[in-house]
């Protein structure tokens, strides 16, 4: 296990650090977490790896995590130690593990300190220019380090205002990445997209992305290969798309991940948490594990809780090439910023739209009237694909054996999925939770 350590001129670290003492191993996360670490003992051994699949030859799909399976069929995410396999561990943010001849224990750190509360402007200040300036420079950081990097490039705010400041900050080469919808929403996505590459001058690379849903044959659910089985639900598109990245030789791919959470109106500190939908078919053991969601719950981070758990979702295929995630929206002087900024200026993302204008970009694509999304995709992978995977889970499936899915009543929302208009979109957590856990055995 080796230390990944990235310092700026502020003293903030992205890092991994191992510390050997006889008797004791302690590793410790900084406050970014882009790449998470999966630990677990084997007898006397203390394993390693951002890749959970990595660890396959030590995980027990038949010893599962009750909690942690019950929060991925009920799409109750938490950020948390836990993960699906028991004695498995996630370092989280800041956390520190600690291995001595009596076991494997997480610590977690005392809750991040966050501004609460809004301050007023200074006169004659100009937000939008202090944010362009505080986002360039941060991406400008990692010039050494890359001459070529990559952008995602969806069509949205969040990933424009990063587009623009990799283009201003002069790195040897930039090109741009993304996956193009179907349909109405797809064809003005790719108008917003072509806009903006344009304008900038990027070398640009375009996935469509009904032709990889999930499910998809010859992706990496199809195909049986080793993988997380909580990981992202478009991964078969992020594949090909990731598969781009690396063909151009980029080192470093900047996201627009955490741009809604920075710009949220409420501080992330005290966020209520959405009511769960219901899921009529979980089993005895996930109904009673519902209860426990809450616990063993990781302290507040530094960075947004949906950004981390993301991280979690599409990094590691990232860093399987080579290529390192970055998420500057989301880097801890931009958090700060935004923290700190009054709320008319967060509002709809104005400020973001607002830097869109003045560099010159349409108002279809500052302040797009009908942003993409993947709902098309997704209904696309599971009537066609995940409806006959609904009949293979029905007849053997590991989470029915293990008492977390309900075969009859998956049964019903089988029969009612082939005739309703929209297949429901929770049948993909169960069956790629399912895909994901028998990739393992």
């Amino acid at each position: 296990m080796s230390a990944l350590v990235r310092e700026d001129k502020r003293g903030e670290a992205d890092y991994t650090s191992l510390l050997v003492r006889p008797d004791e191993v302690q590793v410790s996360a900084g406050v970014f977490g882009t790449a998470p670490l999966y630990l677990i003992q084997v007898d006397e051994g203390l394993y390693g790896s951002w890749d959970l699949a990595d660890l396959r030859a030590y995980l027990r799909p038949d010893r599962l995590n009750a909690r942690a399976v019950a929060r991925t069929l009920s799409r109750q995410h938490r950020y948390t130690a836990d993960t699906l396999f028991d004695g498995v561990y996630r370092l989280t943010e800041r956390a520190t593990a600690v291995f001595t001849r009596t076991g494997l224990a997480i610590a977690y750190p005392e809750p991040a300190e966050h501004v609460l509360h809004p301050r007023r402007l200074r006169a004659g200040m100009d937000p939008t220019a202090a944010f362009e300036a505080l986002l360039t420079g941060v991406m400008a950081e990692w010039r050494p380090t890359a001459k070529c990097v990559g952008v995602e490039v969806s069509g949205g705010a969040d990933s424009g205002n990063v587009a623009l400041s990799a283009a201003a900050a002069d790195f040897a080469a930039v090109h741009a990445f993304g996956l193009l919808m179907g349909g109405r929403i797809g064809r003005l996505q790719r108008d917003r997209r072509r806009a903006l590459v344009d304008h900038l001058g990027l070398r640009d690379t375009a996935v469509p992305a009904m032709q990889y849903p999930p499910f998809v044959p010859g992706g990496v659910r199809d195909r049986g290969l080793p993988h997380d089985p909580a990981g992202a639900f478009y991964q078969e598109a992020f594949d090909v798309m990731r598969a781009q990245v690396a063909a151009r030789g980029c080192a470093v791919i900047f996201t627009g991940g955490g741009g809604d959470e920075v710009n949220a109106h409420h501080s992330r500190t005290n966020a209520e948490l959405p009511p769960a939908d219901h899921v009529p078919w979980l089993g005895p053991m996930a109904t009673e594990a519902l209860a426990q969601v809450n616990e063993n719950v990781a302290p507040i981070p530094v960075l947004p809780v949906p950004t981390l758990m993301a991280f979690g979702l599409h990094n590691p295929a990232y860093l399987r090439l080579g290529i390192w995630p970055v998420a500057p929206l989301v880097h801890p002087r931009l958090i700060r910023f935004m923290e700190q900024l009054p709320h008319e200026h967060k509002r709809g993302k104005k400020m973001f739209r607002d830097r869109l204008q003045r560099a010159g970009l349409p108002e279809s694509v500052a302040a797009p009237a009908e942003p993409e999304n993947f709902l098309a995709v997704m209904e696309s992978g599971l009537r066609t694909y995940g409806l006959p995977l609904l009949d293979d889970m029905l007849r053997d499936s590991l989470l029915v054996d293990l008492g977390y899915v309900d075969p009859d009543a998956l049964a019903r929302a089988r029969d009612h999925a082939e005739r309703a208009p929209v297949v429901p979109d929770l049948l993909c957590d169960t069956l790629a939770l399912e895909v994901g856990l028998r990739s393992l055995v």
